[in-house]
């Protein structure tokens, strides 16, 4: 696997491919390895055109495939970042982000690039990427059948796993992280984004991608939520609950955010039945 891997950037030796599933037909692949080293985080930054988060794992993916029919949905580092709006138009305007401009001129001095303006919260609406010339998602009314996932099937593959995190220079923190689950008929990828920016916003958008074998059905659900600090808190702290705590915990926080955005899909593609 030496060569030429996510846009450009050097991909890792064949030992470390990760691990795979395969079943009914699909190929569920996870790879997780440590923070990028200076050289491949040089070579992302100039092509994203960005500064990079504090920690990069930008050699982890989660993949499923279907080979006979050619196409993939994969969840990768570089992909999510380059959906970080790099305009400066969404950039959270808190006395903060100066401080944090001014460490990251720091910690990669080795980096010639000018730090311009962009969504310092690394913000990004990533939902995979789907590759396969005969594929496309489109919408549709058919949901993700929730009650399906609460049966206690065994679970024959699992995994989770981070692409980037940030701490916002000690303000907050913003994380894009995925978890896997395969049984005997279905399996659920979540990818989500949580970002709390203390004082200011949480941000939580999840990606599930369901899949049911046995009828090769493919559905992505795309959910973004946000609410303000303040409001968050205060309706934590009404509940009697361990506020800090609880502030750092994505799954305690996910339904007390409104929701702002939100689409289904599934996934078509003429050769999936062959």
């Amino acid at each position: 696997m030496n060569g030429q891997g996510l846009a450009g950037v050097p991909r890792p030796p064949a030992a470390d491919a990760g691990q795979s599933i395969d079943h009914s037909g699909f190929r569920i692949t996870t790879r997780k390895l440590p923070i990028l080293k200076a050289k491949p985080i040089e070579q992302m930054t100039a092509k994203l055109g960005i500064a990079p988060p504090e920690m990069i794992f930008g050699d982890n993916y989660v993949s499923i495939k279907r080979p006979e029919s050619g196409w993939e949905v994969n969840f990768n580092t570089f992909d999510a970042l380059d959906l970080v709006d790099k305009t400066g138009e969404s950039m959270l305007q808190v006395a903060h982000s100066k401080e944090w401009q001014s460490t990251r001129e720091k910690k990669h001095e080795g980096i010639t690039e000018v730090v311009k303006p962009f969504d310092w919260s690394y913000t990004t609406a990533y939902k995979g990427t789907l590759r396969g010339q005969h594929a496309r998602f489109e919408p549709t009314d058919q949901p993700i059948p929730l009650e399906m996932l609460k049966r206690p099937d065994p679970i024959l593959f699992f995994d989770e796993l981070t692409l980037y995190e940030d701490e916002m220079a000690d303000n907050g923190i913003t994380l894009l992280s995925c978890k896997i689950r395969v049984m005997e008929m279905r399996m659920l990828l979540l990818c989500r984004f949580f970002m709390r920016l203390d004082g200011v916003m949480i941000r939580i958008r999840d990606t599930r991608v369901y899949v049911e074998f046995y009828t090769n059905q493919v559905i992505r659900e795309y959910v973004a939520r946000e609410e303000n600090y303040e409001a968050v808190r205060r309706k934590l702290a009404m509940k009697g609950q361990d506020v800090p705590a609880q502030l750092r915990d994505p799954n305690s926080l996910v339904e007390l955010l409104p929701i702002v955005d939100r689409s289904l899909e599934r996934l078509v593609d003429q050769r999936m039945f062959l």
